[in-house]
This record gives structure tokens, C-alpha cells and sequence, in this order.
């Protein structure tokens, strides 16, 4: 039976984003109003991504972020989109995310990743490990053991952790984290919000080479768009502007926090290519627009569930756009 838009589950991504003359702190407490919208419209899971060095995402201490997010609603799934393993020990995650388990019993997912989710020079200070990234493979497996009932004989434990249904994602941006996945028999998140040139092709090795494992029987997708919807075109289009702004200021090494909406924005010629290569899977428009895109990726890619992240300014026109997508799937 093939998947669609009016029936797999949606999720959120969130990135705790620092706005334009605001504070982390004012981040904090959005993220926290998001997800309450969130859980109030029956969204699946609200996960928070790990970055560092970035003036405008403040989700640096993502398990304390997730804490406080689960502690504040009753019963979305949250966790980590993700976790970036190579620049913690294994062993430390474990504990972290079993501890959030023992608090939020059957609600924190564990989503894992190889790359930094910074610069060079941060990732050096964080991972003390140049060879980190390479060994992920290995740090997954060692996570895993960590956190199975298996490991209560073994000299180092995780406790709280050890035993506890943890469910561990592999995140990825390219064709070799799907390999990893497939290899692993573990779900698969892929990051088409931001890099969306290899998607088909990492979804056709995820499932083509899936072996399944005592966590997954079967292939189990997530892939993430950027959407913003209102009520017109019009008012979508100046929305996104401060979307666009955060992904120009990314090509030109220019990163601000997010800037307001702005009607008179447009992209320089010399980016506009790059541009449109990056936001493929970003969908802006009115309610009969969303729903036309939304669909049609979902027809195209069959994924088993839809993430979303929306870079809005103003607070109440993400609410909205959220609601929008969800009152869309209900038609």
C-alpha cells in the first residue's frame, strides 16, 4: 500500500533559533510553545538539532533542550535530530538519553549523526578526536551496546540507559549513512531540508540493502522539508524571506540570527542558483499549494513520515503555518 500525505505521520525539527534583537532564552521558550502547538495538533515527534559556533541556533546542549521540552509537554515523542555522536563518548550519551527515558518513559527518541554540525576549528575544540568522524560506525555499535540489557555483565555500564527502549536513528545528508542504516537494520532520517541533491538516491540504498535487525523488520524513513504556509501566496513568500536569508547567509559565511520577515528581500543573482539547489524541498505558499507539494513529495519519495522545519520570524505566523500543515493532512 503506498504511503501519502493524508496519512503518514508528521514531526517537527527544531532548531532552537536565535531571532534578530531577541535572546537564547526567548528561543528556549518558542521552542517550548511550538511543541505544546505541536502536541495540541497530534504532531508525531518534535526533535532538536545539535549545532555549535552558530549565532543563530542556541540547540548546543541538545539532552538538556530535550528535557526541558518533554518536561513540558505530556506526550509527543521528542529527542535528537540529532545528536552529533563524534563529538561525544558514546558511553556519556548513553547515560544522558537513558536518563531522559527513565524520566519520559516511552517518548525520547535518539537520533545520531557523524558530521560535527560545526565548523573545523569548533569540531577540533569539541572532539579532541581528528579521527572522530570516521570512526562512527564503530561509536554507533558501542552506543547500542550501551544501552542493551546484554551489557548489565559488562565492566562499564550505562546506568541509567542499560536495557531501556531507546530507539536509536541514523541521520544523514548522503549515501553513506543510508548504507549504515540499511547495514544496521536501524530507521533512517535523512536531511532533504538542507541537502536534498542526494535524497532518491539514499532512499533507494536504504532500501534496496536493508537487512532487518531486532530493532526494525522493515525500512522506516523520515525526510525533513522546509515549509512555510499562510493564508496567500503573497504573505508566504515575504514570510520565507527570513528563511532565505539564513541559508544566503550560509553560502556566504555571513551568519546572522533570524532576520525578520522582509518584503523587499530578493537573492543575488550570483547565489540564486546555489540557492535554489539548497531549498529543492522547501515549499512556500498558501494552504492549496502546501497541500499540492506536500503530496506530491511524499507521492514521489514514498517516505513513511514527514518532518518539518519552518525558519519564521514571527512566532504566531509559525504556529500558523504548523496548524495549516496539519489541518491539510485532516482534508
Amino acid at each position: 500500500m503506498k504511503n501519502n500525505f493524508n496519512t503518514i505521520p508528521l514531526s517537527i525539527l527544531d532548531l532552537a533559533v536565535v531571532l534578530a534583537g531577541k535572546t537564547p532564552a526567548q528561543s528556549f521558550k518558542n521552542s517550548v510553545s511550538l511543541a505544546q502547538k505541536a502536541e495540541s495538533l497530534d504532531y508525531h515527534r518534535f526533535w532538536l538539532a545539535e549545532h555549535h559556533n552558530m549565532p543563530h541556533i542556541a540547540s548546543s546542549a541538545t539532552s538538556i533542550l530535550i528535557a526541558h521540552v518533554a518536561e513540558n509537554t505530556k506526550k509527543i515523542r521528542v529527542g535528537s535530530g540529532g545528536i552529533m555522536l563524534p563529538n561525544h563518548s558514546p558511553l556519556m550519551i548513553a547515560e544522558q538519553f537513558g536518563t531522559l527515558a527513565t524520566l519520559f518513559p516511552g517518548r525520547i527518541d535518539l537520533g545520531v549523526g557523524r558530521a560535527p554540525g560545526t565548523d573545523q576549528l569548533t569540531s577540533r575544540a569539541l572532539q579532541r578526536n581528528d579521527q572522530a568522524a570516521y570512526e562512527f560506525p564503530k561509536t554507533v555499535q558501542e552506543l547500542q551496546e550501551y544501552l542493551s540489557a546484554e551489557n548489565s555483565h559488562a565492566a562499564v555500564r550505562a546506568i541509567p540507559g542499560e536495557g531501556l527502549d531507546i530507539p536509536i536513528w541514523i541521520l544523514g545528508s548522503s549515501t553513506d549513512s543510508a548504507k549504515l542504516a540499511a547495514a544496521m537494520g536501524l530507521p533512517y532520517a535523512f536531511a532533504s531540508h538542507f541537502a536534498p541533491q542526494q535524497l532518491k538516491q539514499a532512499l533507494s540504498i536504504y532500501r534496496n540493502n536493508f537487512k532487518p535487525s531486532v530493532h526494525l523488520k522493515e525500512p522506516y524513513v523520515i525526510a525533513c522539508v522546509n515549509v512555510t504556509a499562510a493564508e496567500t501566496n503573497e504573505e508566504a513568500r515575504i514570510l520565507a524571506t527570513s528563511m532565505e536569508k539564513i541559508f544566503l547567509g550560509i553560502l556566504t559565511n555571513n551568519r546572522q540570527p533570524l532576520q525578520p520577515a522582509d518584503p523587499n528581500f530578493k537573492v543575488i543573482d550570483e547565489a540564486k542558483q546555489v540557492m535554489q539547489q539548497f531549498l529543492e524541498y522547501s515549499f512556500v505558499g498558501s494552504p492549496t499549494e502546501i497541500k499540492e507539494a506536500l503530496s506530491n513529495f511524499v507521492n514521489d519519495t514514498q517516505v513513511d513520515e514527514l518532518m518539518i522545519v519552518s525558519h519564521i520570524y514571527d512566532h504566531d505566523a509559525r504556529l500558523k503555518s504548523y496548524e495549516i500543515v496539519k489541518e491539510l493532512q485532516e482534508k
